[in-house]
């Protein structure tokens, strides 16, 4: 049985929605206008930006026939550098205060210019992560960025698909994972 076929298996009947579009989503008929590499891309990365550790480690190991070690650290990259700047940038947004727009960032970005990956795909990654981290100066800049260098609004719309979905699946088996916890806690007392 498949890494894949093992995380579905995990999924409660209650999210069974949830078990059904992660099958989908992570195929190329599920993801219009994305390649393999992309599709398994996203997935790492909205799992890596959903914060859970096994499920990303699932994800890791679903992807692996997909993505060689570059692809795997541009992902990891895009997970890294969103999580700095969607909170900085929503801040922004949040704040209405325009003089913090005007003040300059003094954070780092360099891998967004040389991001070791094909500059497209690391845009697509951001989106993703930017989708599940819910910065929407981000996803408004990510989204223009792609639509201007050719990529189609399907495509987009396919990225942040498996965006919702990954981080879905990452919290409802956190979830039952505490449940489990709580279950085995309560019977040993």
């Amino acid at each position: 049985m498949s890494t894949l076929d093992n995380v579905r298996d995990a999924i409660p009947d209650y999210a069974r929605d949830l078990k059904l579009n992660l099958g989908s989503v992570l195929a190329t008929t599920g993801a219009p206008g994305l390649t393999e590499k992309q599709i398994w891309a996203v997935a790492v990365a909205s799992a890596i930006a959903s914060r859970n550790v096994p499920f990303t480690r699932d994800i890791e190991s679903a992807a692996a026939p997909h993505l060689d070690a570059v692809y795997l650290n541009g992902a990891r990259a895009a997970a890294s550098i969103m999580g700095m700047n969607n909170i900085y940038y929503r801040f922004l947004h949040l704040v209405e205060d325009p003089e913090y727009a005007q003040m300059p960032a003094r954070l780092r970005m360099n891998v967004i210019g040389n991001p070791g990956i094909d500059k497209q795909d690391f845009e697509l990654l951001s989106l993703a992560v930017s989708a599940i981290n819910g910065c929407g100066t981000c996803v408004a800049s990510h989204e223009r960025t792609l639509r201007k260098h050719g990529l189609s609004r399907e495509a987009v719309q396919s990225a942040v698909r498996i965006a919702a979905t990954v981080h879905a699946v990452a919290r409802v088996l956190e979830d039952a994972a505490g449940q489990t916890i709580a279950s085995e806690a309560q019977a040993a007392a």
